[in-house]
């Protein structure tokens, strides 16, 4: 990719991300779930992948009246948290081009 249209793809990305009113840690969040594996996410950091022995901090919370659900990483999860509309993808330059077709396929 030149470096014009790099340039191009990071003014658009910041723009979206300021737009939809995501910080970077929820994209750092998102990215070392990616990464990582994890399922579930505590306010320090702490992940889990879901399997195995269920860590400390966790069972800690729950014991404490927290809802494992609440640390759960998952789309739904994060929508009700933040309590956005929906995306309306229709004027969205890059909707159905190669970056959004890579997206959907590495899931």
């Amino acid at each position: 990719m030149d470096e014009r249209k790099r340039d191009s793809m990071i003014a658009y990305l910041r723009h979206r991300i300021d737009e939809f009113g995501i910080k970077p840690e929820d994209l750092a969040s998102a990215l070392a779930n990616e990464q990582t594996g994890a399922r579930y996410l505590s306010a320090t950091g702490d992940t889990w992948t879901g399997e195995g022995e269920m860590p400390q901090w966790l069972k800690q919370a729950i014991s404490a009246g927290q809802s494992v659900d609440h640390f759960e990483l998952s789309p739904k999860v994060a929508l009700r948290r933040t309590g956005r509309e929906a995306v309306d993808w229709r004027d969205d330059p890059f909707a159905g081009g190669p970056l959004a077709r890579q997206e959907s396929h590495s899931r």
